[in-house]
């Protein structure tokens, strides 16, 4: 699948339900589905800055591809690096870095979370894409 047709899938699972608390029961459901990240890869090398919660994301190369893996402290936090990954993960450097996320506006992220984490969403899709500049050949 590319990067847009992931986002399109996102879209569509998000307009089964207008009720925003149904939404964020949806993220925080994917947080959870979201696999332990290897204590020994939370290091301060693979925290982001700029965000409220503590978040970690270790990105990985193989056959071309970048495959993301992450954590969070807090279950908002983890939902939104969890559909980022979804969204990202098996992709090259280059698409991720050609990407337009506009799923973020369309699934109504944008206004319907707190500057802070709007703040921090914006940290991790800017550390996701610094990983795929670093791995660009």
């Amino acid at each position: 699948m590319t990067i847009d047709e992931i986002q399109d899938e996102i879209i569509r699972e998000f307009e089964i339900s207008d009720d925003w608390m149904d939404k964020y029961q949806m993220i925080i459901d994917l947080g959870n589905q979201l696999p332990p990240l290897d204590g020994k890869l939370k290091t301060d090398d693979n925290l982001i800055d700029g965000c409220q919660s503590r978040v970690w994301v270790y990105a990985s190369i193989e056959d071309g591809l970048l495959h993301f893996q992450a954590d969070s402290d807090a279950i908002i936090t983890k939902g939104l690096i969890a559909l980022l990954i979804r969204t990202l993960s098996g992709h090259t450097p280059r698409e991720i870095l050609d990407s337009d996320l506009h799923f973020i506006d369309a699934i109504g992220l944008t206004q319907h979370l707190s500057p802070t984490r709007s703040n921090g969403l914006l940290a991790m899709v800017k550390q996701i894409k610094t990983y795929a500049l670093a791995y660009l050949k």
